[in-house]
């Protein structure tokens, strides 16, 4: 009796254990996609001082420096203030954004937009509405 119940437990343990845990699986497609993503933007930033980046972690955490490094699997980034490596997975990497290159594209479209708008205004606007006479209503 005593041996058929602990076949039983036994049998139930490893029924369970098989169908109920389930195992560490590879990552998704998704996850592999936005992993693949990173590791071609660092490429493209590049390497050395002059490849500065704020790396954002899954954990929200954040590293800023430069890449010294890049590997298949990982990159090293020297953080600015303290001049330590920290060698950052890309499956742990949430995104990687380029630092202090300047402004933005969309920054300098905005400008460029308000500085055709001045020029168009002072070379077309004012002439028309200014002609000179003494019948305008807008004094030039």
């Amino acid at each position: 009796m005593v041996k058929r119940v602990f076949a039983m437990m036994l049998s139930s343990f490893i029924l369970l254990t098989t169908v109920g845990f389930q195992q560490v699986g590879a990552q998704s497609l998704k996850e592999q996609q936005a992993t693949e993503k990173i590791r071609t933007k660092v490429e493209k930033i590049g390497v050395g001082p002059n490849a500065r980046v704020a790396v954002k972690l899954r954990d929200n955490s954040q590293v800023q420096g430069y890449i010294a490094e890049s590997n298949q699997d990982s990159f090293t980034v020297v953080e600015r203030n303290t001049s330590s490596s920290k060698s950052v997975s890309y499956a742990d990497t949430s995104s990687v954004k380029k630092a202090g290159s300047g402004l933005s594209t969309k920054h300098w479209i905005i400008l460029g937009a308000a500085a055709v708008g001045a020029a168009v205004t002072w070379v077309v606007v004012k002439p028309a509405l200014c002609d000179g006479g003494a019948q305008t209503r807008f004094p030039c």
